[in-house]
C-alpha cells in the first residue's frame, strides 16, 4: 500500500503523513511526503483563490507527483491541485482524500469515472454554521450597521427593515443544500424555536427523520416562497453555479433575508444587487464574494441592506492542525460501514455500478 500525502505551507506534509499512518489499511504503508509550494502565505491565499475561481488545471504541481502518483494507492492533500491529467496518472488511485471542504482544487468528474471515490472533510464546519447564525442576527437587527453608525457618532434608530423587523423564533429559516453545515445550522436555529424547511436533490424526509432533525424538506421553490430566511450551504457544481438566480430570488418575501457562507459563484450578483437596490427582498448577508478581496467601487459596498464580512466564517485556530487526523477519521469510517456523506461522488459511483 502506497500513500501520497501532499501538504503545503499550511498543513504540512508531516502532519498529513502522521495522519495518514493512522488508516486502517491491514499493512504496514509506504508514505511518501511531498509539498505544494507558495513563497509565502500570501502567495498560497493567491494561488487557493485561482483554484477555486478556476478549478485544478489553474495552478501547477511539482512534476515528481505525477511520478509518485503512479503507483499509489491514495492520495492525500490540503489544496494542491488534482487535475485530471493527475488522477489518470495514477493508474492504481483507489481513493483521494483533502482535509477540506470546498472541492474546487479537485476534478472530481475525472475521479468519478475512474470510480476513485474522493473524501472530504468540513474541518471548520462548526465555526461556519456558528457564523451563519451570527450572520442571521447581525442582518436581521442591524447589528452591524448600528455599530458602524454610532462609530461615526450617530444614533441611529431607522434601518430599511425597521417596519417589519420581529424576533427570531418568529421567523422560518430555508436551507438550501442540507449537508453538514447545513445540517449544523437547521440544529442550532431549531434549538433557538425557529421553524427550518429545506431544499437538497440528495437528502429525503425519511433521511432526515432518522437522523431526528426537525426539518421538513421542500422543493426549491417552496423554500424561496416560505422562509423569512434563506440559507446558502452549496458546492459549486455545473448544476448550482448562478442556480440562485433572478427568477428564484423573486419568489422571495419582499421582508425575506438571504444569506451566503458557501461560494459566491452559487448567487447571481447582478439578481442580488438589483433585488436588494429595489427593496425587492429585506436584506442579506455574505461572506464570500465573486472577487475577493472586494473592489472599493463595487455596487454591493453602496447597499444599506446587506451585512459583509471578509471570508471570515470558517477562521477558526484549531480547524487546521486538526483537518488532516479528521480526514482519517472519515477514510477509515468509511472503509468500514461503506457509506459516508463525506464522500462527494459516491452516489455516482454506486449508480454506475
Amino acid at each position: 500500500m502506497k500513500i501520497v500525502a501532499v501538504g503545503d505551507i499550511i498543513v504540512s506534509e508531516a502532519l498529513l503523513a502522521q495522519a495518514a499512518s493512522s488508516l486502517n489499511v491491514g499493512e504496514k504503508a509506504e508514505i511518501i511526503e511531498m509539498f505544494w509550494p507558495a513563497r509565502d502565505r500570501k502567495d498560497f491565499q493567491r494561488k487557493a483563490l485561482n483554484l477555486e475561481m478556476n478549478g485544478p488545471d489553474a495552478e501547477e504541481i511539482p512534476n515528481e507527483l505525477y511520478e509518485e502518483v503512479r503507483d499509489a494507492d491514495i492520495l492525500l492533500v490540503h489544496f494542491c491541485p488534482v487535475s485530471r491529467r493527475l488522477i489518470e496518472a495514477g493508474k492504481k488511485l483507489k481513493l483521494i482524500g483533502t482535509c477540506r471542504g470546498g472541492m474546487e482544487h479537485i476534478d472530481v468528474q475525472a475521479a468519478t469515472e475512474k470510480n476513485i471515490p474522493v473524501i472530504h472533510v468540513i474541518r471548520n464546519a462548526e465555526a461556519t454554521s456558528d457564523f451563519t447564525v451570527g450572520l442571521m442576527f447581525a442582518e436581521t437587527r442591524n447589528i452591524a450597521r448600528a455599530h458602524a453608525a454610532l462609530k461615526e457618532g450617530i444614533w441611529r434608530k431607522e434601518y430599511v427593515n425597521s417596519e417589519y423587523t420581529t424576533a427570531m423564533r418568529e421567523m422560518t429559516v430555508g436551507i438550501v443544500g442540507l449537508g453538514h453545515i447545513g445540517r449544523l445550522v437547521a440544529e442550532k436555529v431549531t434549538g433557538m424555536g425557529m421553524k427550518v424547511i429545506a431544499y437538497d436533490p440528495y437528502v429525503t424526509q425519511e433521511s432526515v427523520d432518522e437522523r431526528g432533525l426537525t426539518v421538513t424538506m421542500k422543493e426549491k421553490e417552496q423554500v424561496f416562497k416560505e422562509a423569512d430566511i434563506v440559507s446558502l450551504h452549496l458546492r459549486v457544481t455545473p448544476e448550482t453555479e448562478n442556480s440562485i438566480n433572478k427568477e428564484i430570488i423573486g419568489l422571495m418575501k419582499p421582508t425575506a433575508y438571504l444569506i451566503n457562507t458557501s461560494r459566491a459563484k452559487v448567487l447571481d450578483k447582478n439578481a442580488l444587487i438589483e433585488a436588494l437596490q429595489n427593496r425587492a427582498i429585506g436584506g442579506a448577508a455574505l461572506d464570500v464574494y465573486w472577487d475577493e478581496p472586494l473592489d472599493k467601487d463595487d455596487p454591493i459596498l453602496k447597499l444599506d441592506n446587506i451585512t459583509l464580512t471578509p471570508h471570515n466564517a470558517g477562521n477558526v485556530v484549531d480547524a487546521l492542525p486538526k483537518s488532516p487526523r479528521l480526514l482519517v477519521g472519515v477514510i477509515n469510517d468509511f472503509w468500514e460501514t461503506k457509506k459516508s456523506d463525506m464522500v462527494v461522488n459516491l452516489r455516482q459511483i454506486m449508480l454506475k455500478q
